[in-house]
């Protein structure tokens, strides 16, 4: 039976590491008590030993509960961009041969992260193109610099979805000061709730092959993104052992591995206030995020309880 690491908060509490069913019961994890998901992460080869012969049927059921971003505050979140061979034909690209080394990103991880059932927050200006990406995203759990592709997996404690938004009103810039800086990349992908990341961190041992998993998402129940984890470039462990010779991954960083067909832009489809984006990859488990409008968190409240138009 598989289950997944949270992160949750009960009311008037501190949040605390769980344990997660597929069925979504969410279990106490006492000898994680006083640790973040991501201090545990840090320690993952020896916790790893324990929790592969974790019964979690002896854990205490908690009630109401709230979950909050699986790792809170990571090191790192390294996006792997233009990563699915059916991703690059929508965007009118030519199919790669051969394919090439991966092109990596970096989102601010401390502002861009957000839980699974919280706020994307659209951003206040007329001319936005807010776009969803579901993607695979990879927890290390294991201090990894220059490591090999065979090496990579080893270094991996699990996998959680993510949805990568982005905006892409702000990734060609007609005011760079030279044509190779005419693509800003910070701008498209660092905004505030950018994110979503959930339900859990499902230990890597429940997940027989990372390259056979189906990644599906929804905007309003209608479905936008429906492929596998097979269609991609680059797979997992090339990934991992990419990243790693660019820089060192620590235990808690997250590597997103690239967004499959069915994005919004190649149709002119972005999100609006109002919107639900619901993500889900298979024996992961699914995030469900509202969308608004900053400018509706940002209006004043009147007397009579309504808010200013």
């Amino acid at each position: 039976m598989s289950w997944s690491l949270v992160t949750y908060r009960t009311d008037g509490t501190d949040t605390a590491v769980g344990v997660r069913e597929v069925d979504g019961t969410v279990r106490a994890l006492p000898f994680c008590a006083g640790r973040t998901l991501r201090e545990v992460l840090e320690d993952w080869p020896a916790v790893a030993e324990d929790l592969r012969t974790l019964d979690v049927t002896t854990l205490e059921v908690l009630g109401d509960v709230h979950l909050e971003a699986p790792i809170r505050f990571p090191h790192k979140v390294v996006c792997a961009g233009a990563n699915y061979f059916a991703h690059l034909t929508e965007m009118n690209v030519p199919r790669p041969d051969p394919v090439g080394a991966p092109y990596f990103f970096l989102k601010p991880p401390t502002t861009t992260v957000i839980g699974p059932s919280d706020t994307i927050v659209l951003p206040d200006r007329p001319d936005r193109r807010i776009d969803w990406e579901a993607e695979l995203g990879v927890v290390i759990g294991r201090r990894a610099h220059d490591v090999d592709e065979d090496d990579a997996p080893a270094c991996i404690a699990g996998y959680l979805v993510l949805n990568d938004v982005s905006a892409r009103d702000r990734l060609g810039r007609t005011d760079a000061v030279a044509p190779p800086f005419g693509f800003d990349w910070t701008s498209a992908k660092g905004e505030d709730t950018f994110c979503p990341t959930g339900p859990g961190v499902t230990p890597a041992w429940f997940v027989q092959d990372p390259q056979d998993l189906r990644i599906t998402l929804s905007v309003n129940g209608v479905p936008k993104q429906d492929s596998s984890t097979s269609d991609m470039m680059n797979g997992v462990a090339a990934l991992v052992a990419a990243a790693s010779r660019i820089m060192t991954l620590e235990p808690g960083d997250i590597v997103a591995t690239g967004s499959p067909a069915g994005v919004g832009a190649p149709r002119g489809e972005f999100l609006q206030d109002g919107d639900v984006v619901a993500v889900e990859i298979s024996g992961l488990g699914r995030i469900v995020n509202p969308v608004v409008d900053a400018a509706t968190l940002l209006a004043p409240v009147l007397d009579d309880g309504y808010r200013a138009s």
